[in-house]
């Protein structure tokens, strides 16, 4: 059954209009407590220095804590509630990875962070957030199929 939610979230990722209009190539792999999305860089993610924008970074990571977190919750979509995020050098070509991890979990809270790295495995972002259950039902209509 995990298998199958998984793939779902996975399905529903990359078929997001969000996802599917800005990114020219991404995988995305989920799994239990971890999720992982990569892109190759691109000109048009540049900001004026020729640099990834950090909206782009910030993207890349809160959607590998949240996916982390969702792997967990099978019945509805989990909702960012804040997130944090440390920049630490610049990057403009190659692909970037990030990877996102639950780190912890009790009643409603649950907590996630993500690193994104380089195509050399440098890490060039960090961050953590917190998520929380929407009341959203996981299904068809949001692309969960």
């Amino acid at each position: 059954m995990k298998d199958a939610h998984f793939k779902k979230l996975e399905k529903m990722y990359l078929n997001a209009n969000i996802n599917s209009e800005f990114y020219e190539s991404t995988e995305i792999e989920i799994l239990d407590k971890s999720a992982r999305i990569s892109i190759d860089v691109s000109p048009k993610y540049f900001h004026a220095l020729g640099g990834i924008h950090g909206s782009v970074y910030f993207k890349l990571l809160d959607d590998a804590a949240f996916f982390a977190v969702n792997s967990l919750i099978t019945d509805v979509f989990v909702l960012t509630s804040s997130f944090n995020i440390q920049f630490l050098r610049p990057v403009s070509s190659g692909k970037i990875t990030a990877h996102g991890k639950v780190r912890f979990v009790s009643g409603k809270t649950m907590m996630a962070e993500a690193v994104l790295l380089d195509e050399e495995g440098k890490a060039v972002a960090f961050g953590n957030g917190n998520f929380v259950r929407s009341k959203v039902h996981l299904g068809p209509e949001i692309g969960y199929a």
